[in-house]
């Protein structure tokens, strides 16, 4: 029985070194220099990989909420655009793709609907990443998991009934499940990090992957002992 996975070409379990992603998400406000200084940060800190969020906010936006006009760093738009303005494009994320590999660190990103999942496929991620806010959604964890490389899955906000229902779809391949809280910058209070043993105990037959901060993480499949370290969904 094997005792890590890779993600990519390092090894994450029993015995091997802390794998840490550094969040950038939508951060760089759609910029590609502060990607790029992002970037530089999370590899000067020595991370191993940097994540995105990947959204097509037609999909993504709530039909009612789609003309509300928000306040941005760029002054008063409609939601939409907003999330359209943070949104990077396929020539946005070549560079990227080749920014990462001239530095010698891995991407890839949390995609929140179908089409996300399609467009990442592309760059050949060495992972996919659920949001929590995503957990329910079974037709994009169906996608998801239809693609080779191993997932990682938050639970913040989610019961353990729809861990179980989302276990169950992801399962089926390499699945790294994590204990994450959403709340930014959360107190230790809001941890709770006995959810770990929780998750240990009901799913019992693999192992927990504890990691650093708000995200904790464990595989389903193979099934060791190992850290990962995620800030941020």
């Amino acid at each position: 029985m094997p005792e890590c996975l890779y993600i990519g070409d390092r090894k994450v379990g029993k015995g091997y070194p802390t794998y840490i992603i550094a969040e950038i998400g939508i951060n760089h406000n759609g910029e590609m220099d502060v990607v790029r200084k992002l970037i530089d940060v999370a590899v000067e800190a020595g991370c191993n990989a940097v994540k995105f969020q990947k959204r097509t906010p037609e999909l993504c936006v709530p039909l009612e909420q789609q003309s509300v006009i928000r306040e941005t760093p760029w002054g008063e738009m409609t939601y939409l655009a907003y999330r359209h303005r943070v949104e990077l494009d396929i020539a946005q994320y070549e560079q990227i793709d080749q920014y990462c590999r001239k530095k010698h660190i891995a991407w890839f990103a949390s995609c929140w609907d179908l089409p996300s999942v399609d467009f990442m496929r592309q760059f050949d991620p060495p992972c996919y990443k659920i949001a929590s806010a995503t957990l329910t959604d079974t037709n994009l964890l169906h996608h998801v998991r239809r693609n080779e490389q191993p997932i990682i899955l938050s639970t913040g906000m989610s019961t353990m009934t729809e861990i179980r229902e989302a276990v169950t779809v992801l399962s089926k391949g390499e699945l790294l499940i994590a204990h994450t809280t959403s709340s930014y910058a959360c107190s230790h209070d809001e941890l709770n990090l006995r959810m770990i043993q929780a998750l240990q105990a009901e799913f019992d037959f693999r192992s927990v992957i504890p990691a650093m901060k708000r995200i904790f993480c464990r595989p389903v499949s193979p099934w060791h002992w190992g850290p990962v370290s995620l800030n941020g969904i």
